[in-house]
């Protein structure tokens, strides 16, 4: 009857995982102190919009494909960008620019983390949190640890149920016995990510519920699927150009292209 035992240390594991996640949840769902509910979604920027939908980075691969379609930079399939006008018309831009070499040439991944990791990037998550329409940064991670410490739980529970296999059950205890209880940590455990799951698609990582409401009635009336207004709300996916987003997509797998030639 050992099995008995890992059962209640899968049960202690889910139970707590879960409470915790529905705890953070529930504190990141509460109406912030700020003005969100006299915004319209019209009123969001391109750049807030972004942040909102997809936080820093998104900001910053929006900054990059703007300044593409305008021809003041050229973005290679291979990774590569070349400055074509340096002036800057925002501060976004600026740190774009302020991260190419001598030579007018960078790899996106520089640039997009030059972008993501300015100050201009932090003040305007700081103007969208004052507004209520962006979640603070402590929600956000007390969120993402709960959805880790779920998910740890329901592995825990995956391992403690193959031990409790492994172990001679005894007592007339069949293995089908002994997976059916394992079935109902395991449920409530998968359970509570798929919810969690579900409402963090797509917004919920950086926009609070006021601003994902903004956001899906932007998204709404977006039009044009190919317009900088789309790719705020939905990414680089949103791009049909394969060379653009070859280009754009460098990084996300963790390494830099190299140049031909360097």
């Amino acid at each position: 009857m050992f099995w008995v035992l890992f059962l209640l240390v899968a049960w202690a594991g889910v139970l707590w995982s879960c409470t915790l996640l529905v705890a953070a949840a529930g504190h990141a769902a509460e109406p912030a102190t700020g003005s969100a509910t006299a915004h319209h979604h019209d009123e969001l920027n391109l750049y807030e919009a972004a942040y909102l939908a997809g936080g820093p980075r998104r900001v910053a691969d929006l900054t990059l494909l703007s300044m593409e379609r305008q021809r003041r930079l050229l973005l290679a399939h291979t990774g590569w960008a070349t400055v074509v006008d340096p002036v800057g018309r925002d501060a976004h831009e600026r740190s774009a620019l302020g991260a190419f070499g001598p030579d007018g040439q960078s790899p996106v991944p520089e640039l997009r983390s030059a972008v993501a990791g300015d100050e201009a990037v932090r003040a305007l998550a700081d103007r969208l949190g004052e507004a209520g329409l962006a979640l603070p940064a402590g929600s956000r991670r007390s969120v993402g640890e709960g959805v880790r410490a779920v998910r740890g739980a329901t592995l825990l529970t995956l391992a403690m149920a193959a031990v409790s296999l492994a172990l001679p059950a005894g007592g007339g205890t069949t293995s089908g016995m002994i997976m059916a209880w394992f079935s109902l940590p395991l449920l409530l455990g998968a359970g509570c990510l798929a919810i969690a799951r579900f409402e963090a698609h797509p917004y919920s990582r950086w926009a609070s519920p006021a601003g994902r409401r903004l956001l899906v009635a932007l998204d709404r009336d977006r039009g044009d699927a190919q317009s900088l207004t789309s790719v705020a709300v939905r990414g680089i996916r949103v791009v049909t150009d394969p060379g653009l987003r070859a280009a754009l997509g460098y990084g996300n797998r963790g390494w830099i292209p190299r140049q031909r030639g360097h």
